[in-house]
Order: C-alpha cells, then structure tokens, then sequence
C-alpha cells in the first residue's frame, strides 16, 4: 500500500495520522525527521539521506574539496555506505549477504569511530556513534533496506507535478490529490496489469448504485 498526506504542517502528527499510537510490527526506514521517532516501532535511518548518509557525506566533499582528512573519510565511508545499500540485491546466498553484511557493519563502526580533526567529519561521525541503534539493522535482517529509496522514487513524480503545477491551491485540491494518488499506487502495486480497467469498472458500479463502498470495489483482498 502506497499511502499519501498533504498538510501544512510536518510535525508528528501527520505521521501519527497513518502509523497510529500502538505499536507496530515491522521496520519503518526513514531519514533523520524527527517527527518519526514518535512511532512505536523499529527504526532504520536511511543510508542515501542527505541527512545521515551518502548525500551528506558526498555533500562534505564538495563543501571542503581541499582537506586530504575530508577527502580520506569520503574515499572510504562511501563506498562502505553505497555497498550497504546494494547488498541485500546481490544474487547471493543469505550465509553469504550475512556474512559480508557483518563485515560492512564492522568495516562502517571502524570509520565512524576513527579519531578525526575535520569538524564536519565528526559530525557525520557524531550520527552514527549516537544512532547506532537504528542504523544497523538491515545487516541483521535481508528484508530490511539500508535506504528508504523506494519511498522516494515513489515521490518522485508527485513532487515533479506539484512543481510544475505549483500544487493545490486549497484544502479540498490537496484532498483530492493525495486520495487519487493513495488509490491509484496501492491500486498498481496489487494489479499492476490493470490498473486503468479495475478503476474504471469501481467508477461503473457507483454510478451503478452510489451508496457501494469504494474501498471494497477496488482494494478489498480477494479472498475467493
């Protein structure tokens, strides 16, 4: 399921919105924004993020091109960062991915426990020594992700219109969009053949009879 929120706010209430107050099962792969740590379940922070991972680190690179320490640290925690991230879709065996991720793991602590000088080195540093609890777990487990790239390209387009088109311009525009969006997603990734013919048909039953329930024309398991 593929879900979208338009608000006006980015505090943890919009995200409390769609994961709830219990606590849930599962891995919830995110950047560094904190209004995520308010959800009751285990957290990964993403390897990609400008905020805690490559782009940051590359980000450094480019700030500071002429200290060699600064160049070091990038030559070597990059890559570490970037073979974490493809690991877990290498056709390889799961005693192969786990023994390699055990040694990412090992080889990533070893740089982000390393004595730096550069301010901006320990700063990244900083993030992995403190958050170590939730930037590990994708070595302990093959389903887990290193990055929330996915979550991303997902956006990808939305974010493209929304620039274009300088997104809605009132409530009941955004509303509209992000239940279009939310449906037409989730709708692709469990009937990715047909997407269009499935929509089409709900919006034939309801001019059919109003009072169905859309939900259960186009998203409902098929338990036949």
């Amino acid at each position: 399921m593929t879900i979208f929120r338009f608000r006006l706010t980015r505090a943890a209430s919009v995200a409390k919105e769609v994961f709830g107050e219990e606590s849930l099962p599962g891995v919830l792969i995110v950047d560094r924004y904190q209004a995520y740590n308010k959800i009751r379940c285990i957290i990964q922070y993403c390897y990609a993020s400008p905020a805690a991972g490559l782009r940051h680190i590359k980000d450094l690179g480019k700030e500071f091109p002429d200290p060699q320490e600064v160049q070091d640290f990038i030559n070597i925690a990059a890559p570490l960062l970037a073979q974490a991230i493809k690991l877990r879709t290498l056709p390889i065996s799961d005693e192969a991915f786990y023994t390699q991720a055990d040694q990412l793991k090992s080889d990533i602590q070893q740089v982000m426990h390393s004595p730096a000088q550069h301010a901006g080195i320990q700063k990244i540093q900083n993030i992995f020594r403190e958050n170590a609890h939730r930037l590990y777990h994708w070595a302990e487990d093959r389903s887990i992700p290193a990055d929330n790239n996915f979550a991303e390209r997902e956006l990808r387009k939305l974010v493209i219109a929304r620039k274009i088109s300088f997104g809605s311009q009132a409530d009941a525009g955004a509303k509209t969009r992000e239940i279009v969006m939310t449906t037409l997603l989730t709708l692709q990734k469990r009937q990715p053949v047909n997407v269009m013919a499935n929509l089409k048909a709900c919006l034939d039953e309801l001019a059919r009879d109003p009072n169905q329930d859309p939900y259960q024309l186009l998203l409902a398991p098929n338990t036949s």
